[in-house]
């Protein structure tokens, strides 16, 4: 067996981002930029207006003063003229600063006359106060968004102010699900005598879309080799094959096998930990398969230790796994075997960091307790009793967006 950590970076050291594409703008959310995105323009292009008010010379600005008005200058209709002293033009949020113009009087703080041809002060103006001044947010040829960032609505106004219609992005991975097992049926189906209906490839299918990947859920294969190979060849041109079930050592455990009828060459089988011993990994004429194990919450388990970061460095981001943070135990632990746990918890405020209570029972069929789990806390070999209050390491499943 090998661990978590030397498991996932082999699997992850495999794996090379999918190509680069263009979509427009408005598809762009999610998405993983393949390419740095460069401003094409100056923003703000000019020096505007922050408020609406006046634009007058800031040495006619004393409070008391009464200015003429010669003009009104809407946003996107630039006044054409040059300021003069005691001139004042009439602006707006974003109206382009005239010439000769280096302040701006806020309206609350003036009194226009009923003609609309004079301005009175109440408030003194100061010299660029209330402008926002060319270039303020980014200037042309400056990197807006880094390769490798996924997109967030943020991003794409950032990309729209720089004024790009089309991003360059990695195509989303395409990510083949194989599930195996005489004993399942898919939901709806009627379920044969000692069978269960299918869970794990619906649940990894929502996974792989809930990472930006585009899953593609196969006909479950029976427990027959020829069956198994079968099914696999309809992954060909996928970027990653998972498979789940039939990993284990029992007689009916044959995806190994049944993979390699067909060339697959295995890089790595067992792990240690808990729960998601069973994991295999390996190629398949230049398609690599992640074996998950059959039982639902060791599948999910191993979809977050190992098939997030796998699908994140497919999409061009470059993250070596879950994020850990750190958590308060609510609960005693006893000490821990040769193989890393990973116990649903739930997660509750504390003073400093959060309380995390590990469910009483962690069977890897309890797909329910799962559901309700707020994170994982991580337990590594060999660890000794811990007592309420211990801090401990844990992962997240409330912030995946699973």
């Amino acid at each position: 067996m090998i661990s978590v950590a030397a498991a996932r970076a082999r699997i992850l050291g495999s794996l090379r981002p999918t190509g680069a594409e263009t979509v427009a703008l408005s598809e762009a959310w999610g998405r993983v930029a393949a390419a740095d995105v460069v401003a094409r323009m100056t923003q703000p292009p000019a020096d505007v207006s922050a408020m609406d008010g006046y634009a007058l010379r800031a040495g006619d600005g004393a409070a008391g003063a009464r200015l003429r008005i010669v003009g009104t200058a809407p946003a996107g209709h630039p006044w054409p003229g040059t300021l003069a002293s005691g001139e004042a033009v009439r602006l707006f949020t974003g109206s382009l600063l005239p010439d000769g113009a280096d302040a701006v009087l806020l309206q609350e703080d003036a009194d226009a006359d009923a003609s609309g041809e004079t301005v009175t002060l109440h408030e003194a103006v100061t010299a660029g106060r209330h402008i926002r001044r060319a270039g303020q947010d980014f200037r042309s040829g400056e990197v807006l968004v880094r390769r490798g960032r996924r997109l967030t609505a943020r991003d794409v106004g950032l990309a729209a102010s720089g004024n790009h219609p089309w991003i360059t992005v990695h195509r989303r991975p395409r990510i083949a699900i194989l599930a195996t097992g005489d004993e399942i049926a898919l939901p709806g189906e009627p379920v044969p005598p000692g069978g269960i209906v299918s869970s794990n490839a619906h649940a990894l299918a929502a996974s792989v879309r809930a990472c930006g990947g585009v899953p593609m859920v196969l006909p479950i294969a029976a427990d027959d080799l020829d069956a198994i190979a079968e099914a696999a060849e309809a992954a060909r041109g996928a970027d990653l094959l998972v498979t789940t079930g039939g990993a284990s050592v029992g007689a009916h455990d044959l995806v190994q096998a049944g993979l390699g009828r067909i060339g697959f060459v295995a890089d790595f089988w067992k792990i240690a930990m808990r729960p998601g011993k069973p994991l295999m990994f390996g190629d398949l004429a230049g398609m690599k398969v992640l074996g998950l194990p059959g039982n639902p919450v060791s599948a999910l388990v191993c979809a977050v230790l190992f098939l997030r970061p796998a699908l994140l460095r497919l999409s061009g981001v470059a993250e070596s796994g879950p994020a850990v943070e750190s958590a308060l135990l609510g609960a005693a632990l006893p000490a821990n075997d040769q193989r890393a746990d990973h116990l649903r918890a739930h997660l509750q405020p504390g003073a400093t960091l959060p309380v995390a209570t590990a469910f009483n029972r962690q069977d890897s069929a309890l797909l329910r307790l799962l559901a309700g789990a707020d994170a994982l806390i991580l337990r590594p070999p060999h660890a000794p009793a811990a007592a309420p209050g211990t801090q401990v390491s844990i992962i997240r499943l409330d912030t995946l967006g699973w």
